[in-house]
């Protein structure tokens, strides 16, 4: 039996054949590295549910990672395999916190994501009836947000970091500068007792200037943060106002934590 397609009024018939809808999906994955789902929708004529639909059976036969909102290549693909990765780990963990996160968010409030997954995930965790503005230099986010109505998004510029999908250089530094929000989502590579680390020097200028923007910085990290390194040490736990985790920090972070007066929220 032909499977049912949910098409909008009015849509074009080109990638009705569930074959080859999905064969288009995979192709405009392999050229941009991600795709939301209210993208994909809108590419190819057919309703959010058809697609979620097919980002299951593409997921089912490996051949697209799906996360919430989107979906990326499998690490064997040649397009920014690295984020698509990061986002297939710890991915439960990752929806607690954002589901945390966004709690904190009023209906018209001005918010920062930074550009990693989890912070990725609180984006696309916002709720229907957000109306405010939302800062950012993530692709992803970008590209979540943008067909979304009634939300304000500001793109910070740059150049394309291929493994974040972030936009990072000075264009967006000179950007961060001029702006001011309420909250700024921070993700981590690593936390430790000295303090939040990136992973590539070439997203710590962005990163400092997004901090300097904003009046409360929270820091989204699941607890394998906790045991991992990462080379660029981004900044204190002073920093830090609030940590979002899925399990409570201990030893010598626990510490440095209460140290620096950073509350820490158990997302459940």
């Amino acid at each position: 039996m032909a499977e049912q397609v949910d098409v909008p009024d009015g849509a074009g018939l080109r990638y009705r054949s569930a074959p080859d809808r999905r064969r288009r999906i995979v192709e405009l994955l392999t050229a941009t590295g991600f795709r939301s789902v209210v993208d994909l929708a809108a590419d190819l004529c057919v309703s959010d549910m058809t697609i979620r639909r097919d980002l299951r059976i593409l997921e089912r036969d490996a051949e697209v990672r799906s996360v919430h909102g989107g979906a990326w290549l499998p690490p064997n693909d040649t397009v920014s395999p690295a984020f698509g990765v990061r986002a297939a780990v710890q991915t439960d963990a990752k929806r607690r916190i954002a589901a945390t996160a966004v709690g904190l968010v009023d209906r018209e409030d001005s918010v920062a994501f930074d550009a990693g997954t989890t912070a990725f995930e609180a984006a696309c965790a916002l709720p229907p009836d957000f109306a405010g503005t939302v800062v950012t230099h993530s692709v992803p986010v970008i590209a979540h947000l943008m067909n979304r109505g009634g939300v304000r998004v500001v793109g910070l510029g740059g150049e394309l970091l291929p493994g974040s999908q972030a936009l990072v250089g000075s264009a967006g530094v000179e950007a961060a500068r001029s702006l001011r929000v309420r909250r700024f989502f921070l993700g981590a590579a690593a936390v430790d007792e000295r303090g939040v680390y990136a992973d590539a020097d070439a997203e710590r200028a962005t990163k400092l200037a997004m901090l300097g923007m904003t009046d409360d910085v929270v820091l989204l990290a699941d607890h394998s943060k906790f045991s991992t390194s990462a080379p660029v040490l981004l900044c204190g736990l002073d920093q830090v106002q609030l940590l979002i985790t899925d399990a409570r920090p201990r030893g010598p972070l626990s510490s440095a934590l209460r140290r620096a007066g950073t509350m820490v929220v158990i997302a459940t």
